[in-house]
């Protein structure tokens, strides 16, 4: 069929040539396990990253998704250089800093902030929230004008929080407003790139949509580009110009937030897509596909061979047990939608003439569930 054929992978945002802020190139990240007593030797080790391509343009949001373990978190500590990759290329503004010393690595630090995810394990408890927002000030020897106090205080302001809070703990905010002190530390170095580490995942809702939208109304009025990471496809949906799909170490497809939404191809973006909880009070909605995968994600240490979602994948042949899929634009696709999949899917995520149950005995308590009936036990 004409949907398998390929063309050749465009870089960057879809219709855009300029070079991005940010380039990943093969981006690997494997930690060694040692056993063995009394001498300990490496005996294997998690591949948390294996060989991600990525991209990310001068004052655009791209969103991260996948399942927890999929090497999401991993990924961004290996972009902002808090962890070492094991092989891999990392492009910022056209530098390479993949192996970058700390020396050569200073320019680039105030460049490149992160949010990390927990808003009170991020936070220093002895300190005040005007030591934590001004120390990455002190650090870079910036003097801004009008003194550290004042660009904190008006920091706290952008943020939403108010600027007398300056000598406040903080073990006195809530979890929205925590994420917000982190959010006003990684602006205080006026960044270009800001890692967004699940943000908004360990907030309740209603807090949620006030960080999101607060980041949304930071990157319009600064221009900061955004590596959005999450496992809420609804709040990536909201905040990113482009997404990324990853699962188990690699990226299997990226895309525009329309195509990747309304027109995926992989199958595991189907039954990520199809696991997103939507209301539909009066039921005029449309039907939406739906997918049951089973199990959970394999293993890193020992992870399957050719194409690694073939172990929970409805489409899966022998092909796809010995060779890996690249990740390519499939023909039909826009320009920028790539695909690592031997046999995408439809693109469209309508409802099927029969849903996709891949777990049998999940099958079997809704069999049970419709007939009114408790299965028994022979």
């Amino acid at each position: 069929m004409s949907d398998n054929l390929t063309l050749p992978a465009q870089q960057g945002s879809a219709g855009t040539s300029t070079e991005p802020l940010l380039k990943v190139e093969g981006l690997t990240k494997h930690f060694p396990i040692y056993g063995g007593f009394p001498i300990k030797r490496k005996v294997g080790a998690v591949q948390a990253v294996d060989g991600v391509d990525l991209t990310v343009g001068v004052g655009e949001s791209v969103g991260l998704v996948g399942e927890s373990g999929c090497g999401k978190s991993t990924t961004g500590r290996l972009i902002t250089r808090l962890l070492e990759p094991t092989d891999g290329k990392i492009t910022y503004a056209g530098q390479d800093i993949t192996h970058a010393s700390r020396r050569q690595l200073a320019p680039v630090r105030s460049e490149i902030q992160m949010i990390f995810q927990d808003p009170y394990s991020s936070l220093n408890p002895r300190q005040t929230v005007g030591s934590i927002i001004k120390s990455p000030m002190e650090v870079n020897g910036i003097e801004p004008e009008g003194g550290q106090e004042k660009k904190v205080r008006e920091l706290l302001e952008l943020v939403g929080l108010n600027p007398e809070h300056y000598n406040r703990f903080p073990h006195e905010f809530s979890g929205g407003q925590r994420q917000r002190i982190g959010v006003a530390r990684a602006l205080a170095l006026q960044p270009k790139l800001i890692v967004a580490d699940e943000p908004v995942s360990a907030l309740d809702v209603s807090i949620q949509a006030q960080v999101v939208n607060l980041l949304k109304k930071v990157q319009d009025e600064l221009g900061i580009a955004f590596l959005f990471i999450a496992h809420d496809l609804a709040v990536v949906r909201h905040f990113s110009q482009r997404v990324a799909v990853m699962y188990l170490g690699k990226v299997v497809e990226v895309g525009d937030r329309e195509s990747i939404y309304n027109r995926p191809r992989h199958p595991y973006t189907h039954a990520l897509l199809s696991a997103v909880p939507e209301v539909d009070i009066d039921g005029t909605g449309p039907n939406r596909e739906r997918i049951r995968l089973s199990g959970d994600v394999p293993s890193p240490i020992l992870p399957p061979s050719g194409c690694r979602f073939r172990t929970r994948c409805w489409k899966a042949q022998d092909k796809c047990a010995t060779d890996e899929p690249p990740l390519v634009q499939i023909s039909g696709n826009k320009a920028g939608h790539l695909t690592a999949c031997h046999f995408p899917e439809d693109p469209t995520t309508e409802a099927r003439d029969e849903d996709v149950v891949m777990d049998p005995a999940l099958l079997a308590l809704e069999d049970a569930a419709e007939s009114d009936t408790v299965p028994t036990k022979d």
